[in-house]
């Protein structure tokens, strides 16, 4: 039952639930639809319910966490199995407010669970750990406090975990993480308050992103932008993005927005190949560990806007399926890694704002990217920086000991036309201190053309007062 993108503007029918069947397909998404959800939409088990974009408001009820199957509506053990494994929530960007229901049961079979662009606040559901084949987790644009929801590592089937711009803080490593999340392709923690540093084991879990694919994704058939008509810059070949999309059909399609390159991208159908990993703007420090460059099916990485230090990785040339790179607003130093010339699919690039120092290197994408991708760096230099960039490194006021430890490029150029002139002269004093022969020579030379700029001389000292 569709009724998606009408003009609905009543509130849903309280006794609604009791014309729903087991296994059915619910949608009364983008309408005007506002009040509260009826409870009696749990009375069906197994329920594909998609009440998104609307404005329905009030707390999400408790029994929608609850599979409660109706025997009676179902013909057979398998049929009731079936229904309760095929469960989809999706009631993202409504006015709904409250707490997540942490009722969920065991054998949960709940796949999708999207609450993203509401009101929720209060911490985590914990029991949301029972939920065995849970797929899809977006909690995207709430008010929820808590710390990273370590409880989520036994769940082996999760794809996707949004849980951008909420209020979540602390660290994001979690004990026993190794043979976990072998299948997540996208992970969205950005704007919160989570800190710490960023383990190396944690990136070595996630298989999905480690296996490399035979054929490139290309972004530009995957995302419905919310910015029609003109060229998008960020990736090459995005005219209008909304006539690139594949039609959807009459099943359900997980859906998720994810920002790249400040703008914003509707997902539809999640393709298995897509992997993002966002952390950007939390609190974050130390250093980026190597095993992130073993992430060679990673498409988008953001680490912007927090307080990453030390050099970036050369093992970042290894990620050659890697498309848009934000490395912005932090306090990464040293060179920037030769080794990333290598990622020739490389379409966004974003160094800015850090304290990166020496020659930026040439060839491939990097001579494409424009001067922005690398401003804010005022050690930095070589194209596509402004004119005054190309001719020379910057000078800096500081000690020689701060140029060694700031790791600045060496400029042989300059170093070779210094050595050849000192060795120049060095060669032509040594050749009068020693030669005779050359010394007289040298000064009769002199001589001549002395008297013949200054003749009065030649008449006043005379050819005796030569020397």
């Amino acid at each position: 039952m569709d009724y998606s993108r009408n003009n609905f503007n009543s509130s849903i029918p309280n006794e609604i639930g009791d014309f729903i069947y087991a296994r059915s397909y619910l949608s009364l998404s983008s309408n005007n639809l506002h009040g509260p959800i009826p409870k009696s939409i749990c009375n069906a088990s197994g329920l594909i319910l998609d009440l998104s974009n609307n404005s329905l408001s009030g707390n999400i009820p408790q029994c929608l966490a609850e599979d409660v199957p109706l025997q009676s509506r179902v013909e057979s053990t398998d049929e009731l199995t079936q229904a309760v494994e095929h469960s989809v929530i999706e009631l993202s960007r409504n006015k709904l407010t409250g707490s997540i229901p942490n009722n969920f049961q065991k054998a949960c079979g709940l796949e999708t669970l999207d609450l993203s662009k509401n009101q929720i606040q209060g911490q985590f559901p914990k029991s949301l750990v029972n939920c065995s084949k849970l797929e899809v987790l977006n909690l995207g644009n709430n008010y929820i406090t808590d710390n990273f929801p370590c409880v989520l590592r036994s769940v082996s089937t999760l794809r996707v975990l949004v849980l951008r711009s909420n209020k979540f803080y602390g660290s994001i490593g979690c004990p026993n993480v190794n043979d976990t999340w072998y299948v997540l392709q996208v992970i969205d923690l950005a704007h919160n308050s989570f800190s710490g540093d960023m383990a190396g084991r944690m990136f070595l879990a996630w298989r999905a992103m480690i296996t490399r694919h035979d054929s490139p994704f290309n972004l530009e058939y995957a995302f419905k932008s919310r910015y029609y008509g003109p060229l998008i810059p960020s990736f090459t070949g995005l005219y209008n993005l909304e006539s690139m999309l594949i039609s959807l059909d009459a099943r359900y399609k997980d859906t998720i927005t994810t920002i790249i390159k400040g703008l914003e991208f509707h997902l539809v159908k999640i393709p298995s190949i897509f992997t993002l990993v966002d952390f950007s703007y939390n609190k974050f420090n130390g250093l980026i560990p190597e095993e992130i460059g073993e992430l060679k099916s990673l498409y988008a990485l953001n680490l912007s806007g927090n307080a990453l230090t030390g050099r970036i990785p050369s093992s970042f040339g290894r990620m050659q399926q890697l498309e848009s790179l934000d490395l912005s607003n932090n306090q990464f130093s040293g060179k920037i890694p030769q080794q990333m010339v290598n990622l020739t699919f490389l379409a966004v690039l974003d160094l800015s704002n850090n304290k990166l120092v020496g020659r930026i290197p040439t060839g491939t994408q990097f001579s494409t990217f424009p001067n922005t991708s690398f401003e804010g760096n005022k050690a930095l230099w070589g194209p596509p920086l402004i004119v005054d960039a190309l001719l020379s490194p910057p000078t800096s006021n500081g000690s020689s000991s701060d140029h060694l430890n700031s790791g600045d490029e060496i400029d042989w150029d300059i170093i070779s036309v210094e050595i050849g002139f000192t060795c120049g002269f060095g060669i032509a004093i040594a050749s009068l201190l020693f030669c005779e022969r050359w010394r007289k020579w040298y000064y009769e030379a002199m001589r001549s053309l002395l008297f013949k700029i200054f003749p009065w001389l030649e008449h006043k000292f005379g050819i005796h007062r030569r020397h």
